[in-house]
């Protein structure tokens, strides 16, 4: 049976078992995310979907909802929180995005515009220097752009069926590697859902850099979200 809560004053529809984040989906609110894409289970990992409810901090795509609770999810505070999030992970890793073969259709950056954040110049720059692994005949990992979201390594567990990817390393050092002595190694295939779930430029497609005109790119027809909000009446 279905069951009624509010997100910024507005009523939301759920159903038994739904998180905060799939009822605001289904009724058209966008809560903005990057570690959860559709198809994949939950990780709660990237914080940058917390939203406040029932008076505490959740994160929107692990938190069951509940009938009549209180969730606040579009507010100045909220978005000053994603706004640091996501300005640490700019930070964190090398994100060069005018010569990002994955501008335009990086979650990353598309996530920046949308929280206004053109400038992030409040932490110092930690620059590291990670491997790149062009190994691979159809596919390059450059961890470099990594923002540890996991998606890569629950579709290969998940999905593919293989677990060629995997965490390494603590805290700020921490990075995705392969199961093997380099990806060319594994058993990665370019079809693997896993290599088409990157949300920035960490997993790409040999062959296809820049392929798509600018202008006819995903985050050029509108805001990272507006997919979503279209569905409201």
């Amino acid at each position: 049976m279905s069951f009624e809560f509010q997100i910024d004053g507005v009523a939301v529809t759920a159903s038994p078992g739904q998180t905060i984040m799939e009822a605001a989906d289904a009724a058209g609110i966008y809560i903005p995310r990057l570690c959860d894409v559709d198809g994949l289970r939950h990780q709660g990992g990237c914080r940058v979907c917390t939203v406040k409810a029932g008076g505490r901090s959740v994160s929107a795509c692990t938190q069951p909802a509940e009938a009549g609770l209180q969730v606040e999810n579009d507010t100045p505070a909220r978005t000053k929180v994603r706004r640091d999030l996501v300005e640490m992970l700019f930070h964190e890793g090398n994100h060069l995005c005018p010569i990002c073969e994955k501008s335009g259709n990086c979650e990353l950056q598309a996530m920046a515009y949308r929280l206004e954040m053109t400038a992030p110049t409040r932490f110092p720059w930690l620059e590291p220097c990670r491997d790149l692994d062009a190994s691979h005949p159809d596919v390059a990992l450059d961890t470099n752009r990594c923002i540890s979201c996991g998606r890569c390594i629950r579709a290969s567990q998940d999905q593919d069926g293989k677990g060629v990817f995997g965490y390494v390393g603590r805290g700020i050092h921490r990075r995705v590697a392969v199961n093997g002595a380099d990806l060319a190694h594994t058993n990665a295939a370019v079809t693997d859902a896993a290599i088409g779930v990157c949300p920035v430029g960490c997993i790409i497609r040999k062959g296809e850099g820049f392929s798509t005109p600018i202008g006819e790119r995903h985050f050029d027809h509108g805001l990272i979200g507006h997919e979503i909000e279209g569905k409201r009446k």
